[in-house]
């Protein structure tokens, strides 16, 4: 990835930040979008799902690492439990529940993990789905499987931002989309 000096501006509720743009791409490039260590972005994003949070939802699921502080913090505001689905399997994860997805930041097939000991937080449960920014939908898609595989549904998918065509992701509450720029 490269970085020109272009930014993108996003307000999310009072809160204003300078995406940097970077390069992904032959001629394509995005706005990067990093709450890790950004507390009033965590907190003013929170603030505003969780007032969007469904109903039936039992359980929060969220991947790792960048919107682990969304889920950790959404968790606390709705009194739900919420479980990471882990990119690495760690050697004390035993019984884990796992898919393979390919990542738009990697670009390569990885595995998605749930730990066991997180399966009955999942098993036959209604689950929100949350991830910092949805670009390509596989992420989702490995968490949708994961949840299937615990025998659980999903019953909403959350993000502070949509990524690219916002009308791919119109079931998807969110705060805002980003643009792809192909310049």
């Amino acid at each position: 990835m490269s970085f020109d000096g272009r930014t993108y501006t996003v307000q999310i509720g009072d809160v204003t930040r300078e995406l940097p743009i970077f390069a992904v791409a032959p001629n394509v490039k995005i706005a990067i979008f990093n709450m890790l260590g950004d507390t009033e972005v965590v907190e003013q994003s929170v603030e505003l799902l969780a007032q969007r949070v469904p109903v039936a939802a039992e359980v929060i699921l969220v991947p790792e690492v960048k919107a682990v502080p969304l889920g950790h913090a959404l968790s606390l505001r709705s009194g739900l439990p919420y479980v990471v689905v882990r990119k690495y399997r760690k050697p004390y994860m035993v019984n884990c529940l796992e898919t393979e997805v390919v990542s738009i930041t990697t670009g390569v097939p990885q595995t998605l993990y749930v730990d066991g000991k997180d399966r009955p937080l999942l098993e036959g449960k209604q689950a929100l789905l949350v991830d910092d920014v949805i670009s390509t939908g596989n992420t989702l898609r490995g968490m949708r499987k994961l949840i299937a595989a615990a025998g659980g549904q999903v019953v909403g998918e959350m993000a502070v931002f949509t990524e690219g065509n916002n009308g791919e992701w119109s079931d998807i509450i969110a705060l805002g989309n980003l643009p792809v720029f192909t310049d």
